[in-house]
């Protein structure tokens, strides 16, 4: 005969579960709390360290590298400092856990400690956001007025081309065989404008533009035109030098951007190791003094 267990009353050798969660959320947001706040005093006591150590005086004080690698070294020694001190209070502030195996109680002491430095850093970077978000704010209040009349410039100098009809193009279809004498200084200078940024668009100023330019500039000064056809030469020489430095500083700033994001990942899965090593230390060292 088939022996019916009910649902309600569990048979002989069947498993009880307790009603009670196995998280204890006091310890956790206790080792959290402490966590973030190590993080902003640390923070704080390295800027102060750092303004210390700088100096505007040339000659003096730690260089720009130096700094760098320091603030970059403090900031990996908040994190673990951090995650450690609030592991191990999550771990020796949580509730003792009776009739449970030793291994249960490590995963749950460790998983205790992961949870911790995961509020820990959403907390912080929560403060972060809301602190960039208003320094943010600031600035674009500041230069709204900067914006508006860089726009209001913009709109005037539009009808010189619309859409992706550029005022380089209008100017070529206009460009006569001898410079205009009647022309005025204002507008040569603005077409010389824009056949420069033409040229830093397509990546370098063409033969029949650079005759062009030396042209006006001949006409204009009283040059002859060889001297005039140097000082373009020279002149699209810089530009595109300047350019180009322009363009290796932001692939440097790109790539240490990467490398930064790279290492502060890594740290800060370094930092969830110790947060729940720390939280294990700490439930094994309440379970031993209880």
């Amino acid at each position: 005969m088939e022996t019916l267990v009910s649902a309600d009353r569990p048979g002989p050798g069947a498993a009880l579960e307790s009603s009670k969660s196995a998280v204890s959320w006091p310890a956790i947001i206790a080792g959290a709390v402490v966590a973030t706040s190590a993080s902003v005093l640390l923070l704080i006591l390295g800027s102060g360290l750092g303004l210390i150590s700088a100096s505007p005086w040339p000659g003096r004080g730690a260089s720009a590298g130096a700094l760098t690698a320091l603030a970059a070294s403090w900031f990996i020694a908040v994190q673990w400092i951090s995650s450690g001190l609030g592991g191990y209070l999550t771990g020796r502030l949580r509730t003792k856990w009776v009739g449970t195996h030793d291994h249960e109680v490590f995963f749950r002491d460790t998983a205790h400690g992961f949870v911790a430095w995961a509020l820990a850093t959403v907390i912080l970077t929560g403060v972060i956001a809301f602190a960039a978000s208003s320094m943010i704010g600031t600035g674009v209040r500041a230069g709204a007025a900067v914006s508006s009349g860089a726009a209001e410039g913009a709109a005037r100098a539009a009808p010189h081309g619309h859409g992706s009809v550029r005022g380089y193009d209008v100017d070529t279809l206009f460009r006569s065989a001898q410079p205009e004498p009647n022309a005025s200084a204002a507008d040569v200078r603005a077409e010389t404008a824009r056949i420069l940024a033409n040229g830093l668009a397509t990546g370098d100023v063409s033969a029949a533009d650079r005759d062009y330019v030396a042209q006006l500039i001949s006409a204009r000064t009283g040059i002859a035109q060889p001297d005039a056809q140097k000082r373009v030469d020279d002149v699209v020489t810089r530009v595109n030098a300047a350019e180009t430095k322009a363009r290796q500083a932001a692939d440097a700033a790109r790539k240490a951007a990467a490398t930064g994001s790279i290492l502060t990942a890594l740290s800060m899965l370094i930092g969830a190791f110790i947060a729940c090593a720390a939280a294990a230390l700490g439930g094994r060292e309440r379970d031993l003094h209880p």
